[in-house]
């Protein structure tokens, strides 16, 4: 690896000086880029609009057999860049080793990588050598946002249960193959409006609302700790609710994300919450309060049989030379939405650069992590294409 002269590398940099924030310039520029890029190899390539000017992309390197086809799965979407950069956001400059730029990790240089790795198939299967099972490239709008991206390649049948599916999120050296679920609630009590001097002659909904919060928080913390996937969590991200202090609340709103592990699934994050309501109700007379579920993703185990995960562990310690640790990953990604749409065994994140650089200011990917992700995946494709 030291002496690869990387197209990956060049490749980040490149993608980084394209701004695809979101909310912002979102995918229209680098979709086109990319686009551009898989066509001028000369292989089968589609554009697909999900959202107003936001388009998927599915390039293929056709083999003897299709399925199961290896499927790498990138977003082409960043968050936005936010305050408190020492660098520019959009510069990709190279400092002591390392990219820097929004997206540089989140996952810039793994969409490079993935990208090197099918452009080295394609121009193995052009010069004549057929590979035995087709590789994928999928290039997804709104990651960072509702994943529809991801959703519509499910529903456009560019994913089957049946695909091999890697995405290249940034996971520090580790193979990822797990997630915990992500459910979300939006609870609403509403109570009686009164003066503050007699609060009696009203219902207080923020009072309630405190209650449902804390009930909440405790059932949450109470519930079983997965081996893999640790313990579920409950935040309580937004609040609203209330006119002036001096008058009795009659509305208040929450938002809740909750992560969960097995065996807490949707079902029984509702039974807590309506049990939270249930006593709020009790403890707080007057109030009325309903929910309803905004976001349900269902966990995702690890599944020790995935040929995937054999043929990923092989390919890392091919390049490597050592096995890479196999643990889960803390959001949740294309592939998860994948896996639990589908109850697909063989999805998995592997890619450069640490996620707890994601999101910040001064991003970056250590350009070692772009030259070991890189081979990997090539060598991965290799050994299942030919």
């Amino acid at each position: 690896m030291d002496n690869h002269n990387s197209d990956a590398m060049e490749l980040t940099m490149k993608l980084v000086r394209i701004d695809s924030t979101d909310p912002g310039a979102c995918e229209g520029e680098i979709g086109t880029f990319i686009f551009q890029y898989l066509k001028d190899l000369g292989v089968p390539v589609i554009k697909k609009e999900v959202l107003p000017g936001r388009f998927n992309i599915m390039a293929k390197v056709e083999g003897e057999e299709d399925a199961p086809a290896l499927v790498y799965i990138c977003h082409m979407d960043t968050v936005t860049t936010g305050e408190g950069w020492t660098v520019s956001p959009f510069g990709a400059e190279v400092i002591r080793g390392r990219i820097y730029g929004r997206g540089a990790c989140d996952m810039k240089s793994g969409l490079a990588c993935a990208l090197s790795a099918f452009t080295s198939m394609a121009l193995k299967a052009r010069n004549g050598k057929k590979p035995g099972r087709s590789l994928v490239f999928i290039g997804t709008v709104d990651e960072e946002d509702f994943m529809r991206g991801a959703e519509a390649a499910i529903a456009d049948g560019w994913v089957s249960k049946d695909s091999w599916v890697l995405d290249t999120e940034p996971t520090n050296g580790q193979i990822e193959v797990a997630h915990k679920g992500r459910t979300w609630f939006e609870i609403t009590v509403n109570g009686i409006t009164a003066h503050a001097s007699t609060p009696w002659k009203g219902a207080d909904a923020i009072a309630a609302m405190a209650e449902i919060i804390a009930a909440i928080r405790r059932r949450i913390a109470a519930c079983p700790v997965h081996p893999d996937l640790g313990a579920s969590t409950v935040t309580f991200g937004q609040i609203e609710g209330g006119y002036r202090p001096y008058v009795v609340p009659d509305s208040c709103r929450v938002w809740i994300d909750m992560r969960l592990v097995p065996p807490t699934d949707t079902a029984g994050a509702a039974a807590i919450v309506e049990d939270a309501i249930a006593a709020a109700t009790k403890e707080i007379p007057g109030i009325t309060a309903e929910y309803q579920i905004t976001g349900n993703r269902p966990y995702v185990e690890k599944d020790e049989q995935s040929p995937l995960l054999n043929a990923l562990s092989r390919a890392c310690e091919e390049v490597t030379g050592e096995p890479a640790p196999v643990s889960f990953f803390p959001g949740y990604t294309d592939t998860a939405v994948i896996a639990g749409t589908l109850g697909n065994h063989n999805c998995m994140s592997y890619g450069p650069g640490d996620l707890e650089l994601a999101h910040k200011p001064d991003e970056y990917v250590p350009c070692e992590d772009i030259l070991r992700c890189e081979e990997v995946l090539t060598r991965l494709a290799d050994n299942l294409l030919f």
